[in-house]
Protein backbone atom coordinates (compact mmCIF):
# COMPACT_ATOMS: atom_id res chain seq x y z
CA UNK A 1 0.00 0.00 0.00
CA UNK A 2 1.47 3.35 -0.93
CA UNK A 3 -1.50 6.16 -0.83
CA UNK A 4 -3.77 6.68 2.03
CA UNK A 5 -7.51 6.16 1.17
CA UNK A 6 -10.56 6.67 3.24
CA UNK A 7 -10.33 2.79 4.85
CA UNK A 8 -7.35 4.24 6.60
CA UNK A 9 -9.08 7.28 7.88
CA UNK A 10 -11.92 5.07 8.78
CA UNK A 11 -8.98 2.98 10.66
CA UNK A 12 -9.48 -0.27 8.70
CA UNK A 13 -6.32 -1.41 7.99
CA UNK A 14 -5.58 -3.24 4.94
CA UNK A 15 -4.36 -6.97 4.04
CA UNK A 16 -0.82 -7.82 5.59
CA UNK A 17 1.51 -9.65 3.76
CA UNK A 18 4.87 -10.91 4.56
CA UNK A 19 7.49 -11.79 1.78
CA UNK A 20 9.84 -14.99 2.92
CA UNK A 21 13.31 -15.27 1.21
CA UNK A 22 13.38 -18.57 -1.60
CA UNK A 23 14.72 -21.72 0.63
CA UNK A 24 17.82 -21.83 -1.71
CA UNK A 25 18.88 -17.64 -0.48
CA UNK A 26 20.97 -17.05 1.66
CA UNK A 27 20.48 -13.41 2.36
CA UNK A 28 23.45 -11.67 4.08
CA UNK A 29 22.82 -11.11 7.66
CA UNK A 30 24.82 -8.18 9.38
CA UNK A 31 25.18 -7.41 12.65
CA UNK A 32 23.10 -4.68 13.39
CA UNK A 33 20.09 -6.18 11.96
CA UNK A 34 18.60 -9.00 14.71
CA UNK A 35 19.77 -6.44 17.52
CA UNK A 36 17.86 -3.92 15.92
CA UNK A 37 15.03 -7.01 15.27
CA UNK A 38 15.26 -7.74 19.15
CA UNK A 39 15.36 -4.15 20.60
CA UNK A 40 12.26 -3.35 18.51
CA UNK A 41 10.24 -6.13 19.58
CA UNK A 42 10.53 -5.38 23.22
CA UNK A 43 9.61 -1.78 22.82
CA UNK A 44 6.44 -3.43 21.60
CA UNK A 45 6.06 -5.91 24.21
CA UNK A 46 6.52 -3.66 27.09
CA UNK A 47 3.68 -1.34 24.92
CA UNK A 48 1.44 -4.70 24.88
CA UNK A 49 1.38 -4.53 20.82
CA UNK A 50 1.51 -7.80 19.43
CA UNK A 51 4.36 -9.14 17.65
CA UNK A 52 5.04 -11.83 15.03
CA UNK A 53 8.67 -12.98 15.42
CA UNK A 54 8.72 -14.08 11.64
CA UNK A 55 8.61 -10.52 10.41
CA UNK A 56 12.03 -10.15 8.57
CA UNK A 57 14.78 -7.76 9.42
CA UNK A 58 14.75 -4.64 7.70
CA UNK A 59 18.17 -3.34 6.30
CA UNK A 60 21.69 -2.74 7.60
CA UNK A 61 23.11 0.50 8.17
CA UNK A 62 25.81 -1.24 5.51
CA UNK A 63 23.25 -1.56 3.25
CA UNK A 64 21.42 1.88 3.05
CA UNK A 65 22.32 5.44 1.92
CA UNK A 66 20.64 8.12 3.92
CA UNK A 67 19.09 11.34 1.81
CA UNK A 68 21.07 14.10 2.14
CA UNK A 69 20.01 17.12 4.41
CA UNK A 70 19.43 19.08 1.71
CA UNK A 71 17.07 16.34 0.18
CA UNK A 72 15.05 16.17 3.14
CA UNK A 73 15.13 19.88 4.14
CA UNK A 74 13.34 20.36 0.32
CA UNK A 75 10.96 17.47 0.64
CA UNK A 76 9.96 18.91 4.49
CA UNK A 77 9.12 22.50 2.61
CA UNK A 78 6.80 20.61 -0.02
CA UNK A 79 5.37 18.16 2.27
CA UNK A 80 4.44 20.71 4.67
CA UNK A 81 2.59 23.05 2.29
CA UNK A 82 0.64 19.98 0.23
CA UNK A 83 -0.15 19.06 3.85
CA UNK A 84 -1.15 22.33 4.53
CA UNK A 85 -3.33 22.89 1.53
CA UNK A 86 -4.79 19.47 2.43
CA UNK A 87 -5.67 20.96 5.62
CA UNK A 88 -7.88 23.96 4.67
CA UNK A 89 -4.92 26.84 3.65
CA UNK A 90 -6.31 28.66 0.91
CA UNK A 91 -4.69 28.11 -2.52
CA UNK A 92 -3.41 31.65 -3.21
CA UNK A 93 -1.61 31.51 0.24
CA UNK A 94 -0.10 27.97 -0.68
CA UNK A 95 1.30 29.30 -4.14
CA UNK A 96 2.72 32.64 -2.37
CA UNK A 97 4.81 30.28 0.04
CA UNK A 98 6.06 27.98 -2.62
CA UNK A 99 7.04 30.86 -4.75
CA UNK A 100 8.61 33.08 -2.35
CA UNK A 101 10.48 29.55 -0.61
CA UNK A 102 11.31 28.20 -3.91
CA UNK A 103 9.99 25.06 -2.97
CA UNK A 104 7.79 24.45 -6.83
CA UNK A 105 10.74 22.85 -8.37
CA UNK A 106 10.55 20.10 -5.24
CA UNK A 107 7.33 19.45 -5.90
CA UNK A 108 6.14 15.53 -6.86
CA UNK A 109 3.97 14.85 -10.03
CA UNK A 110 0.47 13.79 -7.36
CA UNK A 111 1.17 17.08 -5.31
CA UNK A 112 1.60 19.41 -8.28
CA UNK A 113 -1.78 17.87 -9.24
CA UNK A 114 -3.49 17.98 -6.45
CA UNK A 115 -1.82 21.86 -6.08
CA UNK A 116 -3.30 22.57 -9.97
CA UNK A 117 -6.86 21.24 -8.73
CA UNK A 118 -9.03 24.52 -7.29
CA UNK A 119 -11.37 22.48 -5.55
CA UNK A 120 -10.34 19.20 -4.97
CA UNK A 121 -11.92 16.30 -3.23
CA UNK A 122 -12.90 15.61 0.59
CA UNK A 123 -11.25 12.56 0.04
CA UNK A 124 -7.94 14.09 -1.86
CA UNK A 125 -7.89 17.04 0.62
CA UNK A 126 -7.94 14.19 3.87
CA UNK A 127 -5.11 12.67 2.12
CA UNK A 128 -2.63 15.06 1.82
CA UNK A 129 -3.83 16.60 5.09
CA UNK A 130 -2.47 13.58 6.17
CA UNK A 131 1.07 14.32 5.28
CA UNK A 132 2.03 16.37 8.07
CA UNK A 133 2.93 13.02 10.34
CA UNK A 134 5.19 12.53 7.13
CA UNK A 135 6.45 15.72 7.75
CA UNK A 136 6.88 15.53 11.52
CA UNK A 137 9.58 12.58 10.66
CA UNK A 138 11.16 14.42 8.21
CA UNK A 139 11.96 17.32 10.60
CA UNK A 140 12.64 14.53 13.52
CA UNK A 141 15.49 13.31 11.00
CA UNK A 142 16.87 16.89 10.32
CA UNK A 143 17.20 17.21 14.52
CA UNK A 144 14.41 19.34 15.10
CA UNK A 145 12.54 17.22 17.13
CA UNK A 146 13.90 15.82 20.37
CA UNK A 147 14.47 12.44 21.02
CA UNK A 148 12.97 9.32 19.50
CA UNK A 149 9.39 9.88 17.65
CA UNK A 150 7.74 8.00 20.56
CA UNK A 151 4.54 5.61 20.02
CA UNK A 152 2.28 6.78 17.59
CA UNK A 153 -1.12 7.35 19.13
CA UNK A 154 -1.31 11.21 18.61
CA UNK A 155 -0.79 13.16 15.62
CA UNK A 156 1.87 16.07 15.73
CA UNK A 157 1.92 19.23 16.95
CA UNK A 158 1.30 20.97 13.62
CA UNK A 159 1.62 24.41 14.67
CA UNK A 160 5.57 23.69 16.29
CA UNK A 161 6.54 22.39 12.93
CA UNK A 162 5.19 25.28 10.73
CA UNK A 163 6.57 27.33 13.16
CA UNK A 164 10.31 26.05 12.56
CA UNK A 165 9.82 25.38 8.47
CA UNK A 166 8.67 29.17 8.29
CA UNK A 167 11.55 30.69 11.00
CA UNK A 168 14.14 28.18 10.20
CA UNK A 169 16.04 29.33 7.13
CA UNK A 170 18.29 26.33 6.39
CA UNK A 171 16.51 23.47 7.93
CA UNK A 172 19.45 20.92 7.36
CA UNK A 173 21.94 23.29 9.02
CA UNK A 174 22.56 20.10 11.64
CA UNK A 175 22.62 17.44 9.39
CA UNK A 176 20.96 14.05 9.42
CA UNK A 177 20.30 11.92 12.28
CA UNK A 178 22.38 8.42 12.10
CA UNK A 179 21.68 5.52 10.02
CA UNK A 180 21.36 3.52 13.35
CA UNK A 181 18.70 5.97 14.47
CA UNK A 182 16.62 6.43 11.74
CA UNK A 183 16.93 2.55 11.31
CA UNK A 184 15.57 2.21 14.66
CA UNK A 185 12.25 4.04 13.94
CA UNK A 186 11.60 1.80 10.54
CA UNK A 187 12.30 -0.77 12.09
CA UNK A 188 10.09 -0.21 14.58
CA UNK A 189 7.35 1.31 12.81
CA UNK A 190 7.36 -1.32 9.79
CA UNK A 191 6.11 -4.11 13.06
CA UNK A 192 3.50 -1.04 14.34
CA UNK A 193 2.19 -1.41 11.08
CA UNK A 194 2.03 -5.24 10.51
CA UNK A 195 0.06 -5.09 14.15
CA UNK A 196 -2.52 -2.44 12.57
CA UNK A 197 -3.07 -4.60 9.68
CA UNK A 198 -3.12 -8.12 11.15
CA UNK A 199 -6.16 -6.23 14.00
CA UNK A 200 -7.93 -5.53 10.59
CA UNK A 201 -7.71 -8.89 9.51
CA UNK A 202 -9.26 -9.84 12.64
CA UNK A 203 -11.90 -7.63 13.17
CA UNK A 204 -10.37 -5.83 15.92
CA UNK A 205 -9.40 -2.26 16.78
CA UNK A 206 -5.90 -1.18 16.43
CA UNK A 207 -3.66 -2.47 19.63
CA UNK A 208 -2.54 -0.54 22.26
CA UNK A 209 -4.26 2.96 20.97
CA UNK A 210 -2.13 2.48 18.04
CA UNK A 211 -3.56 5.46 15.63
CA UNK A 212 -3.59 3.77 12.36
CA UNK A 213 -2.85 7.25 10.25
CA UNK A 214 -0.05 7.75 11.96
CA UNK A 215 1.69 4.49 11.62
CA UNK A 216 1.06 5.07 8.16
CA UNK A 217 2.90 8.22 6.69
CA UNK A 218 5.94 7.55 9.50
CA UNK A 219 6.17 4.51 8.09
CA UNK A 220 6.04 6.39 4.41
CA UNK A 221 8.68 8.88 5.75
CA UNK A 222 10.51 6.65 7.26
CA UNK A 223 10.68 4.30 3.96
CA UNK A 224 11.95 7.17 2.09
CA UNK A 225 14.53 8.40 4.23
CA UNK A 226 16.32 4.93 4.28
CA UNK A 227 15.83 4.48 0.18
CA UNK A 228 13.12 1.43 0.80
CA UNK A 229 12.20 0.00 -2.55
CA UNK A 230 15.44 0.95 -4.83
CA UNK A 231 15.32 4.34 -3.73
CA UNK A 232 11.96 4.93 -4.89
CA UNK A 233 11.03 8.56 -5.44
CA UNK A 234 8.23 10.05 -2.73
CA UNK A 235 4.96 9.12 -5.09
CA UNK A 236 6.26 5.53 -5.46
CA UNK A 237 7.45 4.63 -1.96
CA UNK A 238 5.59 1.62 -0.68
CA UNK A 239 5.05 0.34 2.91
CA UNK A 240 5.04 -3.21 2.67
CA UNK A 241 4.57 -5.58 5.84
Amino acid sequence: MGKRDDAIRAKTPILASVTIPDRDEAPMVYGDQPVRKQWAESVLYAQGVPINPHLPMIESEAQITLRTPREIADRLRAVSIIAARGSGLPLADARRFIDERGIDPHLTPAERAFLDTPEPTMRDQIQFSWRHEAAWVLLWALRHVEGQLGAPRETCDVDAMTDIIINVPDLGRDGVRSANDILNEADLVYRYHWAIRQAGIDGQAPPADLDPGVVLERHYALNWLIGYGGNADWDDVTTDT
